[in-house]
């Protein structure tokens, strides 16, 4: 009999809500959590996603507080308010770190892992990181996974290429100090650069596109949910059938390309254990200066909220 994986989702917004709906369809959960500060918010969307129980796989979905939680096989927190048009993921900053820290000091003994996707999700991450007490490699934020899935779609809506035959990421800072690593990126093997129809012109126009599309959903429905929504269910479904792929996820770092007491996105090996082994990937001489920027970014954003 299959060993029975229990998850629970903290936030049952616009966010919380699409990480759940795409979690039951991926098959992840075999009981699915559900807790918000706004209980009947959570009760609604318990029952709502329980009625649809015979079109995914078989699960249980009910509502529980954070506190039953802890013996869960991940926590995804969702919780907090979500972005405004103009507003930049790390203006959110203030009104979202202390919801963080509350629920760290919940999670602490957790022994699971956590899955930050509440933005700005890099800083957030480390906010939690500390204080949860959690080890810091099983404290996963959903970082650039989801930058670079726009860049891959938009990279093969340009080229008329599907998306899945495009490999290139994103890495550093979810938000404005992203950098896409161009110099690594290919189609089927073969360098973007190479590309008959590839131009210089379409790296600084994609790159914006890229890095704007959460401003335009927002200015056009308010939130961006769905796509995330199938990003955390995927992180999800690959962390716990321990399947370490590497994926663009945000940790804090320890060391790597002598990046510390920052989270921010890399590379990295995420299976059961969590996200374990970065992976360095080569950069060019203005890729490695944009992440030191983005960096530098993130660590006086995690200095104004510091207590």
């Amino acid at each position: 009999m299959a060993r029975k994986v229990r998850i629970g989702i903290i936030g049952t917004g616009k966010v919380g809500a699409s990480v759940a709906i795409s979690a039951l369809q991926a098959g992840v959960a075999s009981e699915l959590l559900l807790a918000d500060a706004r209980e009947e918010a959570a009760e609604g969307e318990a029952m709502d996603l329980a009625h649809g129980a015979a079109f995914y796989p078989t699960a249980t979905v009910r509502t529980a507080k954070v506190e039953e939680m802890l013996d869960t096989d991940a926590v995804v927190i969702a919780a907090g308010r979500g972005g405004k048009p103009d507003e930049s993921r790390l203006d959110l900053l203030r009104d979202n770190a202390s919801v963080i820290r509350d629920i760290g000091q919940q999670l602490q003994g957790y022994r699971g892992i956590v899955v930050v996707v509440t933005n700005p999700v890099d800083v957030l991450t480390y906010e939690l990181a500390r204080s949860s007490g959690i080890p810091v490699e099983r404290v996963i934020g959903t970082g650039t996974m989801l930058d670079t899935a726009r860049l891959r779609q938009v990279v093969g809506r340009e080229l008329r290429i599907d998306p899945r035959s495009v490999h290139g990421q994103v890495i550093g800072e979810h938000g404005d100090s992203e950098v896409v690593l161009w110099s690594s990126a290919q189609v089927g093997g073969t360098p973007l650069r190479s590309w008959d129809e590839w131009t210089p012109e379409h790296e600084s126009r994609v790159a914006e596109e890229v890095r704007d599309a959460a401003y335009q959903v927002v200015q056009r429905k308010g939130a961006t949910n769905h796509a995330i929504g199938l990003v955390t269910a995927h992180l999800l479904r690959w962390m716990l059938r321990g399947e370490r792929r590497v994926l663009t996820v945000s940790r804090v770092q320890e060391g790597a390309l002598d990046l510390r007491d920052v989270a921010l996105s890399l590379p990295t090996v995420v299976g059961i254990d969590g996200a374990t082994r970065v992976v360095v990937p080569e950069m060019a001489r203005e890729e490695r200066d944009g992440l030191e920027r983005s960096a530098a970014v993130l660590r006086e954003a995690i200095g104004s909220v510091s207590e």
